[in-house]
């Protein structure tokens, strides 16, 4: 098993440096303050050079987003084996705590050893949720409305019919007949009314007259006009500060990954897990046999 951190090292490109965060090809100042730049490197764009940094920087991530991937993989994996190997154990671990405890208190009366006891059970059998106990009758926030009407002999209150004024109406009808759809010719207009009458039923089946005022006062203006996109260079120099912070993320992910019980665990036999889950299943059954025993001596 290798962690992503050093597939990454070996995956990145040779001669490559940093900009923003994001891995890019050595030589960009170049000596004397100017390019020296041959017809092998592609005289003709000046942007070049940034695509080759990119590019490199893509590839990169690549390999790094496979060696995170495959590494949560084996995480998942080895925390599946873990759960069911060694799962029943930890139950039975508890079971045995759980009547250990109980039988302690049954012998002492102690009202510490019967909270104690009390505390135990409850890892064993933990209270189900609000929602189990009350069958849909409530949740975390309290009794439905359904719920109260019947607990109070009182009906539910139906929704409240909606009325348009007649101006609300006449806005409307205004508004679908301008901005209708199938009168766009185009598909990224029809697109657009097709966002705008949404936008007007919905305003219109609450009645908002203000809002189709609004609305109609948005259509007479006219789309608003296109932005002036960005140039290469700086679809280029965002492509990498983009690189720069996907990196990041994933690292961060790996580092979870890696810190967790499964990862830790992982770490302490990376080429034989299977042996390492053997060796904590014979502690464990040592444990049982243990408590066992004690629960034994206790009953008498």
């Amino acid at each position: 098993m290798t962690t992503p951190e050093a597939e990454q090292s070996q995956a990145e490109p040779a001669g490559a440096g940093t900009r923003g965060g994001a891995e890019v090809p050595a030589g960009g100042a170049e000596q004397g303050g100017e390019a020296q730049v041959t017809a092998e490197d592609g005289a003709g764009r000046p942007e070049e050079r940034l695509e080759r940094a990119v590019r490199a920087a893509e590839q990169a991530l690549i390999e790094y987003e496979i060696a995170v991937e495959t590494f949560r993989v084996e995480v998942e994996n080895f925390s599946r084996l873990h759960h069911q190997k060694l799962g029943p154990m930890y139950a039975r671990l508890d079971e045995l705590d759980a009547r250990i405890a109980e039988a302690t208190a049954a012998r002492t009366g102690d009202p510490e050893d019967i909270r104690k006891a009390d505390e135990a059970r409850a890892r064993v059998m933990p209270m189900p949720g609000v929602e189990e106990l009350f069958h849909g009758w409530m949740d975390g926030g309290g009794l439905f409305p359904e719920a109260v009407a019947m607990l109070t002999d009182q009906p539910v209150r139906p929704p409240e019919r909606v009325r348009p004024s007649d101006e609300a109406r006449k806005l409307y009808r205004e508004l679908a007949r301008k901005a209708h759809p199938d009168l766009a010719q185009e598909e990224a207009e029809r697109s657009r009314r097709e966002e705008f009458i949404t936008r007007v039923n919905a305003a219109y089946a609450r009645g908002d007259e203000a809002l189709l005022r609004e609305l109609a006062e948005e259509w007479a203006a006219g789309p608003a006009p296109k932005e002036q996109g960005p140039t290469p260079a700086e679809e280029l120099y965002a492509r990498l500060e983009w690189l720069a912070q996907r990196k990041e993320m994933l690292a961060l992910v790996a580092k979870e990954l890696e810190e967790s019980a499964i990862g830790a665990m992982l770490r302490l036999a990376p080429d034989d897990p299977d042996r390492l889950l053997d060796e904590i299943a014979d502690q464990l059954l040592a444990q049982v046999a243990e408590r066992e025993a004690e629960l034994a001596a206790l009953l008498g």
